[in-house]
């Protein structure tokens, strides 16, 4: 399956961003708190940075599928005049996390536990494509003769297999892998700056709504 990189957040956004976690008490995140000393920082400010960057990608790529749809149209007409068409159609199916219904509410730290809880937005499915260049097609019957009957049996025959092909991506297994690799894309997205800020003890921990 394939997998798309998450983008970075780099310079200081990075290491503010750690700084924020770790100074942060155990409360909702988009409560405003100030500390002073050496690390002077502002919650609301360093997350609302770091969610801002998130929402930015819009809608994350998490997850792929491939798969072939193998579907059969008929055509009755009078008397021997019927006509029938078998359609097998290799097509592909992306999952996404539309990034921009996360917000602040939805990140919560645990200073003691030193823990990051994150809510995800609903997984949603994207378009399905079509490889018609790779799909083999058979038509028999005297109306398969005609092309405007074979253009009606190929337009009936592609839009049950967009059904087809819906429904194995909505297959508990694939839905499943799809979170899976969402929730440790995310975790991902906020472990980094964390790591890179000198604090890898803090867990990123995420879920759906």
């Amino acid at each position: 399956m394939a997998r798309v990189p998450i983008t970075l957040l780099m310079g200081s956004s990075l290491a503010a961003f750690g700084v924020g976690y770790v100074v942060a008490p155990k409360e909702r995140l988009d409560t405003e708190v100030e500390e002073s000393g050496f690390f002077s920082v502002t919650t609301t400010k360093v997350l609302a940075a770091t969610v801002d960057s998130l929402r930015a990608e819009n809608k994350l790529l998490v997850f792929s599928y491939k798969g072939t749809a193998k579907v059969r149209s008929e055509i009755d007409g009078l008397f021997f005049f019927n006509g029938e068409q078998n359609l097998i159609v290799p097509a592909g199916v992306n999952y996404y996390l539309d990034l921009s219904q996360l917000t602040l509410a939805d990140v919560v730290f645990d200073e003691k536990a030193k823990l990051v809880r994150v809510k995800l937005p609903q997984l949603q499915i994207g378009d399905i494509a079509f490889q018609p260049e790779n799909a083999t097609t058979e038509n028999g019957g005297l109306l398969t003769l005609n092309a405007g009957q074979i253009e009606k049996l190929n337009r009936v025959n592609y839009k049950a297999a967009r059904r087809a092909i819906t429904k194995q991506a909505q297959g508990k297994v694939l839905v499943a892998n799809a979170k899976k690799q969402a929730q440790a894309s995310v975790a991902n997205y906020f472990e980094i700056p964390l790591r890179i800020a000198g604090h890898p003890d803090v867990k990123v921990v995420t879920s759906f709504k």
